[in-house]
């Protein structure tokens, strides 16, 4: 079967899609149960630290046994509601049981996660690089999709993001030992010297920590070069979508917008197209 999906392109591209499209339906599930998980830990954690009776009631879903439900009425889905993209579309967007709105969430994290996961099979290929890519791309659709909705970048995610960065390096599959490291430092540090900056200079905070630990994760896997890049797509990225965004909800620029979504899709592109990018750049300059 490898050999079929080898010897044709296009039967490459799409296998690669069909799994991007199984691996976001899996996001879809992280990025909305992990957080409830966190959070019902972290109140866990505070009333037996303060000496408090344990709150009544069950523990939220975990993320991979509990099989998924209806957020509305807690219909329990069948395989044919839980097919990616295609049960959206066969539900027309709406529960089977009670008829209440499917969030878009679902097919555009499913959709995105499929087309990236075909950009690095593209890219790179049946590889360990190309396998290595695909694990990067989940980690950051999972962090983009979290931080959107909550404004949290989990510990959970960002540290194994790093370490892993740090392990590939060992064997080169991206950039070099002396590269990941110093990039994980040079990503962590530029941030936070940010942060400290823009807080004694306003007294506000500007971002938060997990900003600094994503940055650091990406220089890992890319590199110390690549941090400024990095920065510089996140941030224009970030102005425009976020500026068309307040205008779009009538809000001032004191609103906090989530940084983390911007910095994900700029490691993603530096990442996956970095050679691509050089060497665009190297003909507009008129250096090749």
């Amino acid at each position: 079967m490898l050999g079929l999906i080898e010897s044709s392109p296009a039967l490459t591209l799409a296998s690669a899609f069909a799994f991007g499209l199984l691996l976001g339906s899996f996001l879809n599930v992280v990025i909305l149960r992990l957080p409830r998980r966190l959070e019902w830990q972290w109140r866990r954690d505070c009333r037996e630290m303060l000496e408090l009776p344990a709150e009544d009631g069950p523990a939220p879903p975990g993320i991979v046994i509990e099989r998924s439900r209806c957020p509305h009425c807690g219909h329990a889905l069948a395989a044919w509601e839980n097919i990616p993209l295609l049960s959206f579309v066969l539900l027309r967007g709406r529960c089977r049981q009670c008829g209440a709105t499917i969030s878009w969430q679902y097919p555009l994290v499913e959709l995105v996660t499929g087309l990236m996961v075909m950009a690095c099979v593209w890219r790179f290929g049946l590889t360990w690089e190309g396998a290595g890519a695909v694990v990067f791309t989940g980690f950051l659709v999972a962090l983009a999709g979290i931080d959107l909705r909550t404004t949290l970048l989990p510990d959970q995610l960002t540290y194994p993001l790093l370490w892993l960065g740090l392990l590939a390096s060992l064997v080169t599959l991206y950039v070099a030992p002396p590269a990941a490291i110093l990039g994980a430092v040079a990503g962590y540090l530029s941030l936070w010297s940010v942060y400290w900056l823009f807080k004694l200079l306003t007294g506000k905070e500007g971002m938060g920590y997990g900003d600094f630990k994503l940055l650091a994760a990406l220089g890992a896997w890319c590199g110390a070069k690549a941090i400024l890049p990095i920065v510089l797509l996140s941030s224009l990225i970030g102005a425009i979508v976020g500026s068309a965004w307040l205008a779009l909800k009538g809000r001032d620029r004191a609103t906090p917008i989530p940084f983390g979504p911007y910095l994900a899709l700029a490691g993603w592109v530096e990442l996956v197209f970095q050679p691509d990018l050089l060497g665009a750049y190297a003909r507009w300059a008129g250096l090749a």
